[in-house]
């Protein structure tokens, strides 16, 4: 069963044992074990600080603040991934992060994911995508979603091809990553290019 949430802050959705909900405070240790744990698996793919960037990294506490005052203002949906096993309570699963929402003539956003590698193969990612695509798409009525996605990283490229995202080619040095400006493709949805069954009805 599928949970749609409304258009306001916060927002919770669900599909069969994967859900989204609002990243918080005390998900800090759960979110913690997760990183050490799944640090070779998605340091490869993680933004970093270019050397230009002044200051210091945002502390978790300061990112969910952060999160929470951006999504207020309708500018990101930052959430935690969960997963449920049957008879058990959802654990923390990885994050998924729409972010630089602008509504007025262009509606679009950018997803950003990652799951703990524990949890692989249980098609979480893209249900994860589908969820936040349809919410854009429906309640918040956004027309554009955005994936940027490096060339090596098959995992990823898999979960869009999955839902069906256009690749609209190559952006060169497009985003720092893993401690280097790195090349991104870039995948894109429009509104009217997904039906009535929803993002959620392509994983069959």
């Amino acid at each position: 069963m599928r949970h749609f949430g409304s258009r306001r802050w916060p927002v919770t959705l669900r599909h069969g044992p994967i859900g989204l909900r609002p990243l918080r405070p005390r998900d800090f240790r759960e979110w913690n074990e997760s990183r050490a744990r799944n640090m070779a698996w998605t340091a490869p793919w993680d933004a970093t600080r270019p050397p230009e960037a002044s200051g210091e990294g945002l502390s978790f506490q300061d990112m969910v603040r952060r999160g929470r005052a951006e999504a207020r203002m309708g500018r990101a949906l930052p959430w935690a991934i969960t997963w449920t096993e049957a008879g058990r309570r959802p654990v923390f699963a990885g994050q998924m992060t729409i972010s630089g929402i602008v509504y007025g003539a262009a509606r679009w956003g950018m997803a950003g994911y990652w799951v703990d590698q524990a949890l692989a193969g249980r098609r979480i990612a893209p249900t994860a995508l589908a969820l936040a695509g349809d919410h854009m798409f429906g309640p918040l009525r956004l027309h554009r979603l955005e994936v940027a996605i490096r060339p090596e990283n098959h995992n990823s490229l898999r979960v869009v091809e999955k839902l069906g995202f256009r690749c609209e080619g190559l952006r060169e040095s497009y985003m720092h990553v893993d401690g280097a400006w790195r090349d991104h493709l870039m995948f894109a949805l429009h509104a009217e290019e997904v039906g009535p069954e929803g993002l959620i009805g392509r994983l069959g």
